[in-house]
């Protein structure tokens, strides 16, 4: 039997306003909007009481158990807006061998790979989709790193809307594969992914297209912020003691940030938060750099290298966002090497049979080095982010063939 999901329950919606998250103007909803005017990213406001009144966890337990159960804290007004490829609630797995040997009282990862176009971006972005639907948006454009072109690709093509791709010319070919299968017009760029995000603000006025570029609009954080929302539930309102993320643009980190206090405003969990790592790599680590010094703001990276192509952002338009959820929760940002991402990525993979990208390897890697050094202590309950299939990234060669013709030594099989 098939099961189907369905795009979205029929709910009142509550948003008020949009806000500058830096200086606190007050935007107009239901308006197409990029940047504040003060060129900082915008958050959806809620009407809170009235999602009080209207969401209960028990109206949740008979929903379905996709993205859109949480309607009222979503803004898309019109249900037949709501674009959806399959949302599923992602798992939340314990790692119980490698909890036991690290004496943890529980490490978990949740699997975004899961997800339609297999990664976390399809949150984001079926979002910032279906917001552009309601408002009219013919033609959408992103700079990608891979994954979120992937996503905007498949969500515009299920909206009827048109899509322009810009990628580093060194993003893994699966990636790119997939966007132009997937419908937009995508191009390799000589150059980082804020290179690729010139090219597309320069062309707004020449194309005509909607800079859906991270967090240079409103709504994928708010669809980010359901991985928090998930996260909570599964959890019975209780949140775990320590995130990990892997922290490029950071739009999950806060989204998962503001969700956290949406529902405590909503009376579903109390004051507790977890403690959020913004885990980068050491080739690319603005955010650590900007943490260790002090910093709000990350000076841009030069020269970002790194095979976790996902986290490899040089200059995050919502860094001062992510410094704030960090320094708010007693987190902190730490950089590992891709030599331990390697690591580790093989390390969970044959012990507990998951298969991370490495991005998600990075969180475990991160995991072992907060141990390590003190940061994380045996008794604090960890959730670690695999943000995307592990099949979408090149794995190392498997060489070994038996010739059938010969006899076979049985032994040696053992031994390989």
């Amino acid at each position: 039997m098939t099961m189907m999901l369905a795009a979205a329950p029929e709910a009142e919606t509550f948003v008020t306003h949009l806000e500058c998250g830096y200086t606190g103007e007050r935007f107009e909803a239901d308006k197409l909007h990029n940047l504040s005017s003060a060129g900082k990213p915008l958050l959806v406001r809620y009407d809170l009481d009235g999602v009080k009144g209207a969401l209960t966890k028990d109206v949740l337990k008979n929903r379905e158990p996709t993205l859109w159960r949480y309607r009222e804290l979503l803004p898309v007004r019109k249900t037949e807006n709501c674009i959806s490829l399959g949302e599923i609630m992602t798992p939340t797995l314990p790692m119980p061998t490698l909890s036991k040997q690290a004496g943890s009282a529980g490490i978990f990862v949740k699997d975004e790979g899961r997800l339609p176009t297999g990664s976390f971006k399809a949150r984001g972005l079926i979002m910032a989709v279906s917001m552009a639907k309601e408002l009219g948006v013919k033609r959408m454009a992103m700079p990608t790193n891979g994954n979120a072109g992937a996503a905007m690709a498949a969500y515009c093509s299920r909206a009827g809307i048109e899509s322009y791709v810009f990628a580093p010319e060194d993003t893994p070919e699966i990636n790119l594969r997939e966007i132009a299968e997937q419908g937009a017009k995508t191009w390799r760029v000589n150059g980082y992914i804020d290179d690729c995000g010139k090219i597309v603000g320069e062309g707004k006025e020449a194309m005509g297209w909607f800079d859906t570029s991270t967090l240079k609009e409103p709504y994928r954080i708010e669809g980010k912020k359901t991985m928090g929302l998930e996260l909570a539930e599964q959890f019975g309102w209780d949140l775990p003691d320590v995130i990990l993320y892997p922290t490029g643009g950071g739009t999950g980190l806060i989204g998962m940030w503001k969700a956290f206090d949406e529902l405590e405003k909503i009376g579903f969990i109390g004051s507790k938060r977890p403690r959020m790592v913004a885990v980068q790599a050491e080739g690319c680590a603005p955010m650590v750099r900007a943490y260790e010094a002090g910093e709000r703001h990350a000076q841009r990276w030069e020269n970002a290298q790194t095979i976790a192509m996902g986290i490899r952002v040089p200059q995050a338009v919502g860094d001062f966002l992510i410094m704030d959820a960090v320094r708010e929760s007693n987190g902190f940002a730490i950089a590992v090497s891709d030599e331990v991402i390697e690591k580790a990525r093989t390390e969970v993979s044959k012990t507990e049979g998951m298969l991370l990208c490495p991005e998600g390897a990075a969180t475990y890697a991160a995991y072992q080095a907060a141990r390590a050094d003190g940061r994380i202590n045996a008794n604090e309950t960890c959730v670690l982010f695999n943000c995307a299939t592990g099949l979408k990234y090149p794995l190392p060669p498997m060489d070994q063939s038996l010739d059938r013709h010969q006899p076979i030594d049985y032994a040696a099989l053992a031994r390989a």
